[in-house]
């Protein structure tokens, strides 16, 4: 099973970025899927959730500035956010709870993360 990120990289204060993730493997169902995003000297946090139902989640740095969409048959869910500033800056992870298999649970999956800096 992997999980592979796109987007990221250098973008000035003010700017929007875009990140898609795409899931691939022996994949028979997907739960929650989103981002989470870790700063330097901080511990990892959400930034946006999307339940199999469509709820969405988002941390409360975000909202407002924030959108998300899920695509169940391509496996994918993807951020956009705008107005960026510096503590915008981290590495993004693309989450997803995933049953593969003949397995009956869930289990939790990670991306490799890209890392998002915003200048001033």
């Amino acid at each position: 099973v992997q999980l592979v990120e796109s987007g990221g990289g250098l973008v000035q204060g003010g700017g929007s970025l875009s990140l898609s993730c795409e899931a691939s493997g022996d994949i028979v169902e997907i739960g929650d899927m989103g981002w989470y995003r870790q700063a330097p000297g901080k511990q990892r946090e959400l930034v946006a959730i999307v339940a199999s139902g469509g709820v969405t989640n988002f941390a409360s740095s975000v909202k407002g500035r924030i959108a998300t969409s899920r695509d169940d048959a391509e496996r994918t869910v993807s951020l956009r956010l705008n107005s960026l500033k510096p503590d915008d800056s981290a590495v993004y992870y693309c989450y997803a709870a995933l049953r593969l298999g003949l397995s009956r649970r869930f289990d939790d999956y990670w991306g490799q993360g890209t890392q998002v800096t915003v200048s001033s």
